[in-house]
């Protein structure tokens, strides 16, 4: 960074550079930036003279960029870009004028996203943003008012409550449970093709322990699809890839549309839950506590 102000010799000549440039003119830049013109012509000079190229051709009256200005304007504007971007995604995290949910892409699709028009029908006034995201946020340090996490309901720092019990049990396109064969019992599914779920950072359970939970004995097969987030393992189990993993409190709606079936005698409830949380230490400014009352009252 230091040799960059060592190239440009101050970074206001950069914001004069791109004012001038865009408007075509030394006075117009001058009048946006509310200085005098002479004050636009020695910042263009110095940049100039640090670059040691001519940035602009000067005609009666009239400017126009160099092949090196159009380089640096491009440039310029692309990093001014950016840097306003970031500024305001930073002061959007900081205000208390929306509520930022953050749960896992599965959960926003196909628990959220089919009971956000009720809310947003009850709740227009409240600008709720959802966040998906593969690991569990900090919500003490994180702009984050809302999470879901799974476990068992004690976190240090947190308040949490539960949305649903984990129960998982083994779910596929109708065609594709109506075609299976060996399925008379558990043992049966050692021979279906199976869709395994490998998220990068949560740790998710895997069908191995599946089997191992109703003692069955050899391995589940190895092939078959692998996908690192739950929305596309069900996405791949509806189009008819294979047998998934069905949390139950996901994949419920979806049995009851027909666009899967479930083998929901065979559950699996592995004592934790999906809780809700959200930090002790940063109160819940009103309308996130609507959010969250809305949420456990679904």
């Amino acid at each position: 960074m230091q040799n960059l102000w060592t190239h440009l010799a101050s970074p206001r000549h950069l914001v004069v550079f791109e004012a001038a440039a865009r408007r075509q003119s030394f006075t117009l830049a001058a009048q946006e930036l509310n200085v005098q013109q002479p004050s636009v012509s020695a910042s263009i000079k110095q940049l100039e003279e640090a670059l040691g190229v001519k940035l602009f051709q000067r005609a009666h009256r009239r400017i126009s960029l160099t092949h090196a200005g159009e380089r640096l304007y491009a440039d310029v504007l692309r990093a001014f870009e950016i840097l306003d971007t970031s500024s305001a995604a930073i002061r959007q995290s900081v205000s208390n004028d929306h509520v930022t949910f953050s749960a896992s892409s599965a959960f926003n699709n196909y628990w959220v996203l089919p009971r956000l028009k009720t809310f947003q029908q009850r709740h227009p006034d409240i600008d709720l943003r959802l966040q998906s995201s593969d690991r569990e946020p900090d919500l003490t340090v994180e702009p984050i008012s809302l999470a879901i996490r799974l476990g068992t309901g004690n976190w240090p720092g947190y308040h949490s409550a539960l949305i649903a019990p984990e129960v998982i049990y083994p779910v596929a396109a109708p065609r594709v449970m109506a075609a299976a064969v060996h399925l008379r019992n558990i043992t049966g599914m050692l021979h279906q093709r199976l869709i395994h779920l490998e998220e990068p950072i949560r740790e998710r359970p895997s069908w191995a322990q599946w089997f191992r939970e109703f003692q069955i004995p050899g391995q589940p097969p190895s092939v078959g699809l692998r996908l690192n987030d739950y929305a596309l393992v069900l996405q791949a189990a509806i189009a008819g890839e294979g047998f998934a993993f069905g949390w139950h409190h996901l994949v419920d709606p979806l049995v009851q549309q027909g666009l899967l079936a479930a083998r929901d005698d065979w559950a699996w409830e592995t004592g934790l839950g999906f809780y809700l949380v959200w930090s002790k230490s940063t109160p819940l400014i009103p309308n996130a506590e609507v959010v969250r009352d809305w949420i456990l009252g679904a």
